[in-house]
């Protein structure tokens, strides 16, 4: 199940990056896999050969000849591999891999492969916005490889945005769902709307009314979803998460009416929806053409209530399974039961701002799930396992539906 008795390759580049992925191959023996690791030139001025081949339990190669002057050879190590994983991908290695341009061992053994290959970029963020990055990671897309977006966060020029590499964990979970064999396709044919992410209710040109939701939750349920065969409609407010999976199809909007309008024009078609979107409850009544000058002590905005896109939901539903999410801060069960029956749902998904490691921007979730019938609590997971708890209590109900 998952890399447990898979061959991984690990070709690492030369960016600072390249720290992080003693964790990976530590993880990968730890879940019995097995890993052999290339290193670029400008690799080994970031990690040790020692504590990778420590780590690997194998020899670590940079060069075409050993020491004694022994072939390394690129073609045995690329046809040994179930999977290769280039990570960190810097902006050089990258253009090196789709262009062809062969002048070290992790790209002539790259060039040998005959396995599915896994791309981690990382590099500053103006050279991961730059036309060329994106047109070679269009191009590797095109040959097929498996793109493991970077991520948001600080970087090593002390600037914030995308660019870092994915952490190793989230690179070890690509990889075991690529590997899991385990799921059978339990929602082919299924059509599945998921909302994740916040609104943004305009103030002025530049301003808005906002909340903390990042969309982590939302992805991993579409991710999952997708996994288990289901075609996704994803529609998501503004977030810096992105989704590589064909089965997944992605609209972004900004406002809680423009969320409302997509998701009318498509939830008859579904069988399946599940709402986790932390839509904004208020709007400002007007929005200012221009930018509204700080003249005065005091603002006074007027709001009004958003559309309830949930409810709207749940007063339209036919056929659809539909699930809801409630983050509450007190009387939390209490106010998820009044929830899931104003608003007509088949389940509700609680959780607490006050359970630690839940909430906003979190990568974990601890979470309830509250049926007309039944209230089930899990443990504190990550949000791809706590997507599982929810799409199996979605199975289990279309089942004795």
């Amino acid at each position: 199940m998952g890399i447990s008795g898979k061959k991984i390759l690990v070709l690492i580049s030369g960016g600072i990056a390249a720290y992080k992925i003693n964790y990976l191959i530590r993880n990968i023996i730890k879940q019995g896999g097995e890993t052999q690791v290339i290193l670029t030139p400008d690799a080994e001025q970031f990690v040790s050969k020692l504590t990778l081949a420590t780590l690997s339990k194998k020899p670590v190669f940079s060069d075409f000849y050993g020491p004694n002057g022994e072939w390394n050879s690129h073609v045995e190590m690329a046809l040994w591999a179930d999977a290769i994983v280039v990570a960190p991908c810097t902006a050089n290695t990258l253009a090196k891999m789709v262009n062809g341009i062969c002048d070290n061992l992790v790209i002539a053994t790259y060039l040998s492969a005959k396995c599915p290959v896994f791309i981690a970029p990382a590099m500053d963020l103006d050279m991961y916005q730059h036309p060329s990055t994106k047109l070679n990671i269009q191009k590797a897309k095109e040959y097929g490889h498996h793109i493991i977006p970077a991520e948001n966060g600080e970087l090593a020029s002390g600037l914030i945005g995308q660019g870092r590499m994915a952490e190793p964990e989230n690179i070890l979970n690509t990889l075991n769902n690529h590997f899991d064999t385990a799921y059978k396709k339990s929602l082919d044919n299924k059509k599945v709307l998921i909302t994740a992410g916040p609104t943004y209710e305009a103030i002025d040109p530049v301003r808005f009314i906002g909340n903390h939701s990042s969309g982590k939750m939302g992805f991993a349920l579409a991710e999952e979803s997708a996994k288990r065969g289901a075609k996704v409609l994803l529609i998501t407010g503004p977030t810096t998460l992105d989704i590589q999976n064909p089965n997944v199809k992605i609209i972004r909007i900004t406002s809680a009416k423009e969320m409302l309008n997509k998701v009318m024009e498509h939830f008859q078609n579904m069988d399946i929806a599940i709402a986790s979107a932390a839509v904004a409850d208020y709007a400002p009544k007007e929005v200012a053409e221009e930018k509204i000058k700080k003249n005065d002590d005091s603002l006074i905005l007027e709001l009004v209530k958003n559309p309830d896109i949930l409810k709207t939901m749940g007063e339209n539903k036919t056929k659809q399974l539909l699930v809801g999410f409630a983050l509450e801060t007190q009387n939390e069960e209490e106010n998820a039961k009044l929830k899931l029956a104003k608003k007509n749902l088949d389940f509700i998904v609680l959780n607490s701002l006050r359970d630690n490691g839940a909430g906003f921007k979190k990568d974990t979730n601890k979470i309830k799930i509250i049926s007309k019938t039944t209230v089930t609590e899990y443990n504190l997971k990550s949000k791809n396992e706590v997507a599982k708890d929810i799409l199996d209590a979605v199975e289990n109900m279309l089942h004795t539906k």
